[in-house]
């Protein structure tokens, strides 16, 4: 390190050695090179006079840099060639106001700043065929450009440049131009400008006083130390690191930006911590009065730390948010202590009934005491007994506590949607054998469905014997059970007559007519006591009373279709008869005879009866029809007898053509009655072997002798089996 003073004293001491250099001058400094040579003495010589003082010295690696009044000379030490003169631009500024600022960015990278210029020089080899008399060395000036402010000092930081700069500034009071504070800027070197990065403005003692000239930068590469010197004054920068920028990001209490630096840069910080950032997080939100926010954010900075969660939920009490904070609390992995829930599910019950049954609904019921819970749900009932939320809560606690049968009567009496399936996945069967008329009352299809879908745990007799005070109920259970299945409750169809005429009028007609239990005196005297006409004709065909019940239908209902339809079902000539007659003397009823009765029964028998000159409406039209209908099935019984016949011919012609086609006989074959091979093992031996259409094989001697003159045979096996007689024999013979 070396030192100098104004009384012209200078000293050069080795930080790391003993080395020591002392010297005192009488007059201005020279630029003299001190080189240690024979016996360990200092040999100076001079290397530049004549232009001034030097107001800067560099010196890195081989080469030398100084700057004097006329500009910046640099000296290759290995040559002892000074190998350029770069000139100083302004002119008009004071050299000794304003000095050059010199520092080496790398051996062969030199950076001057003098006023408001900055030059970046580098210095390269020449190429052999270009040395003659010149240094083996030149400088190119790579980048060049000027700044707003004047120069005070210089120094790398990677590949961009720490400037110190003097700031003059317009005073806003006296309008007089002022120094104002030295400023540390960042910049980014372009080919004919620069780019700020940052700037920062220093607070040093006396800055209002001091000159360019006062002001230095010097820089510790090795640590990226930065020096600025003033009279009063040593300011010390450094590189932010992300510590720095956490610290800078909490000062402006921007936190969930520094939680998330600490995050990414976990492994390199040393000053945070990212628990220590999130809890200041969390009390900036909760004094900002964002207290969902805050609560929210406890999920992620709080994590598995029950401690840190109990102290939070506490916290939170205090200030009377326990309702923001409750949406957020482990439920499981970590599970805090009951008591934090039962607090929390007291403030609700407090306040907000629905809230609380969303928190009952949300978490599991073992993450508090259940009965400590049900207790304080019993209390606030007292004061409101029919408020339907609590007793829902209420039902569901009684749900996790196991206490089922309480939960079913609860839910019954709120008629609430979950009771069947409450039912199913608790198997409660035998806690509402005394409640099925109350889940009837809550939903009939339903309940119903359930019965008859777990018959083996509550009995038709039992479920039948519940309603019998609900008769409208039990005849929707036994209208299901019949439609399901039509015997089951086959000991109930009696009753069930009654309960169809009663409540289900539409239906009593099917149930009739499907059911083979009913007693059908019973129905008859239920319908007839009604005056249930169809089915009252119904019940009087079955019972085999037809002409009565053809005799109803006529007098009451004086329906003509009706009775023809009724007649086609019977089809019973004494029917038609009686139909005939009772229209006999009924235009109407002769009209819808003569339409329809023409497939069933000669019309001309009806045509003779009717009185002459009576008037029949629509008359030619129906004897129209008569005829068309006579001619329609003329023609059906022609096409069928077309159809008929070439079907026959048509089968004949494929039994022919089947009854012509060879049969493949080969040694697997066998003689249906001696079961040896149907041909001889000797292929050269003569044979003599009877094949029938049938499939069926012989050898000729194995036949029975025919005791009839022609020599068609036919098929032992399929005679004895009545299947017909057996084709013509194919006869074999080699």
């Amino acid at each position: 390190m070396g030192v100098c003073s104004e009384d012209g004293k200078v000293q050069v001491f080795g930080l790391y050695s003993a080395e020591e250099f002392h010297e005192t001058f009488d007059c201005p400094i020279k630029l003299l090179l001190y080189e240690r040579g024979w016996m360990n003495r200092w040999k100076p010589s001079v290397l530049h006079e004549g232009e001034g003082n030097i107001r800067n010295v560099k010196w890195r690696g081989h080469l030398i840099a100084w700057a004097n009044n006329m500009g910046v000379k640099i000296l290759d030490m290995i040559s002892k060639q000074r190998i350029t003169n770069v000139p100083r631009d302004d002119i008009s500024l004071r050299p000794d106001m304003y000095p050059c600022s010199l520092c080496w960015k790398d051996n062969l990278t030199l950076i001057i700043g003098w006023g408001n210029s900055v030059k970046i020089c580098s210095v390269k080899e020449r190429h052999a065929s270009e040395m003659r008399d010149l240094p083996n060395r030149y400088v190119e000036i790579v980048f060049q450009f000027d700044t707003e402010f004047y120069i005070s000092g210089l120094a790398p930081l990677c590949d961009q440049l720490v400037v110190l700069s003097y700031v003059k500034e317009i005073s806003e009071k006296t309008e007089v131009e002022c120094c104002a504070r030295p400023r540390l800027d960042i910049v980014q070197p372009l080919p004919e400008s620069c780019e700020e990065i940052s700037s920062d403005a220093l607070t040093v003692r006396g800055f209002q006083e001091n000159e360019c000239r006062d002001y230095h930068l010097e820089y510790s590469e090795g640590e990226s130390l930065f020096y600025i010197i003033s009279p009063r004054d040593v300011v010390v920068a450094k590189e932010r690191d992300q510590d720095d920028h956490i610290d800078w990001l909490l000062e402006k209490k921007k936190y969930e930006e520094a939680l998330m630096a600490a995050e990414i840069s976990q492994k390199t910080i040393k000053k945070h911590k990212i628990l220590d950032i999130g809890l200041a997080y969390i009390n900036h939100l909760v004094e900002k009065g964002e207290y969902d926010l805050a609560a929210r954010k406890c999920q992620k900075i709080l994590g598995k730390n029950t401690e840190l969660w109990e102290f939070e939920v506490y916290k939170f009490k205090e200030i009377g948010q326990l309702k923001a904070i409750s949406r957020y609390l482990p439920r499981r992995d970590p599970v805090l202590k009951p008591l934090i829930y039962e607090m929390v599910l007291h403030e609700f019950l407090e306040s907000d009934y629905e809230g609380f049954a969303t928190l009952i609904k949300e978490w599991p019921g073992d993450l508090y005491n259940n009965t400590i819970i049900v207790q304080a749900v019993v209390d606030h009932l007292k004061k409101d007994p029919q408020n339907r939320t609590l007793l829902r809560t209420l039902a569901e606690l009684y749900t996790y506590d196991q206490r089922y049968g309480r939960a079913l009567e609860i839910y019954l009496t709120l008629r609430h949607k979950d009771v069947f399936q409450l039912i199913h996945k608790h198997n409660l069967f035998s806690s509402i054998r005394d409640k099925i008329v109350l889940l009837m009352d809550f939903d009939s299809e339903k309940a119903v469905d359930m019965l008859l879908d777990n018959e083996d745990k509550i009995s038709i007799d039992r479920v039948v014997e519940e309603l019998e005070n609900r008769p409208e109920l039990q005849h929707v259970y036994l209208h299901k059970l019949f439609k399901r299945d039509h015997h089951k409750g086959q000991r109930y169809h009696e009753k069930q007559i009654s309960l169809y005429a009663e409540y289900d009028r539409p239906n009593l007609l099917p149930f009739l007519r499907d059911s083979t239990h009913c007693p059908l005196e019973k129905a008859l005297e239920i319908c007839q006591q009604r005056n249930f006409v169809e089915e009252t004709v119904y019940l009087l065909s079955r019972m085999g009373n037809s002409r009565s019940a053809l005799k109803m239908i006529m007098e009451e209902l004086r329906d003509v279709d009706k009775a023809i339809e009724f007649a086609k079902e019977q089809d019973d000539g004494e029917l038609w008869e009686d139909l005939i007659l009772y229209s006999i003397d009924k235009p109407p009823f002769i009209t819808g005879l003569l339409n329809n009765i023409g497939t069933h029964v000669d019309p001309i028998l009806l045509i003779h009866r009717i009185k002459e000159g009576m008037e029949i409406p629509n008359l030619r039209d129906s004897l129209v029809k008569i005829l068309q209908d006579y001619n329609l099935q003329i023609l059906l019984r022609e096409g069928c007898k077309k159809i008929l016949v070439a079907d026959s011919l048509s089968l004949l012609k494929k039994m022919h053509r089947t009854q012509m086609k060879g049969v493949l006989v080969d040694e697997e074959n066998i003689c249906e009655s001696c079961l040896s091979p149907i041909l001889p093992s000797d292929a050269s031996k003569s044979f003599n072997v009877v094949v029938f259409h049938c499939r069926h094989m012989f050898h000729k001697e194995c036949l029975p002798v025919s005791n009839t003159v022609s020599c068609v045979q036919f098929c032992n096996i399929c005679s004895a089996k009545h299947r017909g007689p057996g084709s013509a024999i194919l006869e074999m013979k080699k």
